[in-house]
């Protein structure tokens, strides 16, 4: 074989090569840009929980009084004027003698490591009081969150595309039923199926049946959200040439909208209910006080209303770290799903 047959069978062999290369380099490039960008949304969560607990902090020292006043005077039942003497072991206790940027650090020293504080009325750590109410709340905000995804992916695909009227009907529903008030929703939903029909219980209620009434207060609205999201994308979807390839594959038009259409629709669903979750878990402040449900919304009432400090900042800070978490973990699933928001 002459010397210019030898160089074109290394060209071809490196031409053939090539290919095969190819998808390889392109997939870890890929695979470091989706770590880079998993990198900067965890950085910019980490960002907004420490600019809420700063707020959270610097918010107690806003309010008017005392605070070693405030203490004392919740824990002897009545408010007064103290005295140095009186106030000096309180602020010894609860370090308040210390710097302020001391206090700041020790503050946020103890919320990376789980530790809120004590209650100011309790005499107890703010992470036990929380802990035993906490799932009771988690609970009512997951049904929550399933009976929304049941009424939406329904009244959407029973009303999406099916006309100008019935889309219409739909689209005006969606903006009425997600401007719903809580509070008037779960009275009417109370004196409807609890007080009228008696199918479920009028107040509390352990078991099951308890939580239907509380979690549709908190669903019906969030429904009509991710409605409103969810019908543009669905009725976009169905012009797609894949929904015609299906027609003429003798599927059906309840076939098509769920095995297809509805697929690619509830991306913007799936990113409302990381949004979802923190709502409902601090919506849930007034279902509980409706319907006398144990969980940290009344935890949370009881603690203003005492003005305990550290049980309030607790809370609010603990909901923080949902809303952060949950949508830090939807944006990875999206960048890990659609590259598309993958940024180089």
């Amino acid at each position: 074989m002459t010397r210019t047959s030898f160089a074109d069978a290394g060209t071809s062999a490196e031409t053939e090569a090539s290919p095969a290369t190819a998808p390889t380099s392109f997939g870890r490039a890929r695979s470091r840009a989706v770590a880079r960008q998993i990198v900067r949304k965890a950085g910019s969560a980490l960002v907004v929980l420490w600019g809420a607990a700063t707020v959270a902090f610097f918010a107690q020292l806003a309010l008017p009084g005392d605070r070693a006043t405030v203490i004392l005077n919740i824990r002897a039942g009545q408010a007064q004027l103290r005295t140095p003497a009186e106030l000096a072991p309180i602020r010894a206790a609860f370090g308040l003698e210390r710097p302020l940027i001391v206090q700041y650090l020790d503050y946020l020293r103890g919320l990376i490591t789980g530790d809120f504080g004590n209650s100011y009325q309790q005499f107890r750590p703010v992470t036990a009081i929380i802990g035993e109410q906490l799932g009771a709340t988690i609970a009512l905000s997951l049904t929550a969150i399933l009976f929304a995804w049941l009424l939406m992916v329904v009244w959407v695909t029973l009303t999406a595309g099916r006309g100008p009227r019935l889309t219409a009907f739909g689209s005006l529903t969606d903006v009425v039923v997600a401007g719903l008030p809580a509070y008037w929703l779960g009275i009417l939903l109370l004196l409807v199926f609890a007080l009228g029909l008696r199918w479920f219980p009028v107040l509390g209620g352990s078991g099951p049946e308890g939580l239907v009434l509380p979690a549709l207060t908190l669903a019906i609205p969030l429904a009509g959200f991710m409605s409103q999201s969810t019908r543009a994308e669905f009725e976009r979807a169905l012009e797609q040439p894949f929904v015609l390839t299906a027609r003429m594959r003798g599927m059906g038009d309840w076939g098509v909208r769920i095995s297809h259409v509805l697929r690619h629709a509830a991306l913007p669903a799936i990113t409302l209910s990381g949004w979802a979750l923190g709502a409902t878990i601090s919506g849930a402040v007034i279902v509980e006080s409706i319907f006398s449900r144990p969980g940290i919304g009344s935890v949370l009432v009881a603690a203003v209303n005492a003005q305990d400090l550290p049980v309030v900042t607790g809370i609010v800070t603990l909901v923080a770290v949902f809303y952060v978490v949950v949508n830090l973990l939807v944006d990875v699933v999206h960048t890990l799903v659609d590259p598309r928001l993958v940024q180089s």
